[in-house]
């Protein structure tokens, strides 16, 4: 069976994707490239249905993927990223937030494999984020996370950007 090779939508997309910690490591998914290459980690969510609010499909998306129940916790940091996937533009506006989840049944795993809803396969695991958006490692996406990550936690970021 082919597979299709995934490129950004030719509109914006609004997404949601939340930021759950374990040991001041964060929960992210893998992102590989068309030959199955990891080039970086994503934190988990998706897309913001119409009549959604952002918090609500922060909720479904979790428990789609994880079968988790999380509470969003503060307000969210908001980003625009516009970025290039194999020679495709995409944008999308995207709303983070810290979330919080019962992890116990999580808590002996170094991994989480779950699927997509369009049956892909994925796998997600606990980074330090300062190990992110090195030479030779895999890169935080969206492009600027990390920092906005790293200002929050000293207290110099601005609300949003």
């Amino acid at each position: 069976m082919s597979v299709t090779p995934w490129r950004p939508p030719q509109h914006i997309k609004v997404k949601a994707i939340g930021l759950h910690w374990r040991n001041g490591q964060l929960l992210a998914t893998e992102v590989l490239d068309d030959a199955g290459r990891l080039t970086g980690v994503r934190p988990l969510g998706g897309g913001v249905e119409f009549g959604e609010r952002w918090q609500a499909a922060l909720q479904r998306e979790f428990h789609e993927e994880l079968g988790v129940a999380v509470q969003v916790q503060g307000p969210p940091i908001v980003m625009e990223n516009l970025y290039t996937h194999h020679g495709a533009a995409g944008h999308e506006v995207l709303f983070i937030a810290n979330v919080v989840f019962d992890a116990a049944p999580f808590a002996h795993l170094d991994q989480i494999r779950f699927r997509e809803n369009n049956g892909t396969w994925c796998t997600a695991r606990w980074f330090d984020v300062a190990a992110l958006d090195m030479p030779g490692g895999p890169a935080l996406f969206p492009a600027g996370l990390k920092q906005l990550l790293l200002d929050r936690a000293a207290g110099t970021a601005p609300p949003s950007r």
